[in-house]
């Protein structure tokens, strides 16, 4: 048995809004990543600030809450094996000027505030995150067919 990790990613609301959304889901599902939970949402200041929580008392932190909390967001756990490194590799740096031309920041973004997509850092700001966004009985437990050919 594989062991699989989790993880949250947020397509925000710069992403929701320049319809980039299916490119975002698209990209994980052809590296052979699965989604166990997806939904559009519109995050509320509370919601914001425990998510950015870390960040409450450095000078952009209203910013952010600002602007997550702006327009729709996709919200989605990804699960898969070494997800939240493959993810975090997958996105890019978060400044877009940084990130390599393969990657989603690198091809979508421009500006680090408006950076596209979000994602957990770490297991435990996976298991914080998750849990912030998603009750347990929205996310899904199931098998794809195509794993016995992403994983040996």
């Amino acid at each position: 048995m594989l062991q699989m990790e989790r993880t949250l990613v947020l397509v925000k609301p710069d992403g929701v809004q320049r319809q980039l959304t299916g490119r975002v889901i698209g990209v994980f599902e052809r590296r052979g990543l699965k989604i166990v939970g997806l939904k559009l949402i519109r995050i509320t200041p509370d919601l914001a600030g425990r998510h950015y929580a870390e960040h409450r008392d450095k000078p952009f932190f209203q910013g952010l809450v600002d602007f997550i909390t702006s327009g729709p967001v996709v919200a989605m756990v990804i699960e898969g094996k070494n997800c939240i490194a493959v993810v975090r590799e997958m996105m890019g740096a978060t400044d877009p000027q940084k990130a390599a031309s393969a990657t989603i920041r690198g091809r979508y973004g421009i500006d680090i505030g408006r950076n596209v997509v979000h994602s957990s850092d770490s297991l435990e700001s996976s298991n914080r995150e998750i849990a912030l966004f998603f009750k347990q009985e929205e996310l899904l437990d199931y098998t794809l067919d195509i794993q016995k050919w992403v994983y040996e």
